[in-house]
């Protein structure tokens, strides 16, 4: 029986995931030393690996079948927008992507007029404002603290993911509109899901019925 491979994205969603792993008798007791340096974890007994990931990476090692399952967010998969099977919703690490900023924007959105966005997710910003909107805008994209972004005239709006709303109403913006609900989804190779399709949808049901 080869390895089977997973790949998941680093901190809270890893936690979650190993201990949903763990209570369908998936788990890895190398995972828990945490101050181990190792790169890969294995269960030999179950015959699986593991590794710890950036979120982004996630869709990349799972498309080119370095890993063989990933656990990431929805946004990450919906920007990166690889080759690969989405599985499964599971349900925590949930939030939404929303476009924020000033209320003084919603005029400008309603109107559809010229817009400028700031954003870490371009491909989402896009195809939002692009092909539901039908709505013009000028993106700008950024890799941190996008709050920043209207409050120092960078942009009208920002794209980005609200958990609780508090950083936004702290600098005095608000969401105007919600793009789509996101939270941790599984995800597969394509060959994998053909080369091990019963060990794999064994995983998938077993997961589904403790959610």
């Amino acid at each position: 029986m080869r390895y089977l491979t997973f790949a998941l994205t680093k901190g809270r969603l890893a936690d979650k995931t190993l201990a949903a792993l763990e209570d369908i008798g998936l788990g890895c007791k190398e995972m828990e030393d945490k101050e181990s340096r190792k790169l890969i974890f294995v269960n030999e007994e179950m015959k699986l690996k593991f590794f710890l990931a950036k979120g982004p990476d996630v869709p990349t090692y799972v498309e080119y079948g370095a890993a063989d399952i990933g656990v990431t967010g929805k946004d990450i998969i919906m920007e990166e927008n690889r080759n690969i099977f989405e599985v499964l919703d599971l349900g925590f690490g949930k939030c939404r992507m929303c476009v924020c900023g000033p209320e003084s924007a919603k005029d400008k959105l309603q109107h559809h007029e010229m817009i400028r966005v700031a954003t870490k997710y371009p491909r989402i910003a896009k195809d939002y404002f692009h092909n539901k909107k039908h709505q013009t805008i000028d993106m700008i994209k950024l890799n941190g603290s996008i709050e920043l972004a209207p409050i120092v005239g960078l942009s009208d709006v920002i794209v980005d993911i609200v958990e609780t709303g508090t950083t936004l109403r702290e600098n005095g913006l608000t969401v105007l509109e919600e793009i789509c609900p996101l939270s941790a989804r599984m995800v597969v190779n394509q060959v994998s899901m053909r080369m091990e399709s019963e060990r794999i949808k064994n995983i998938i049901n077993e997961l589904k019925e403790r959610l």
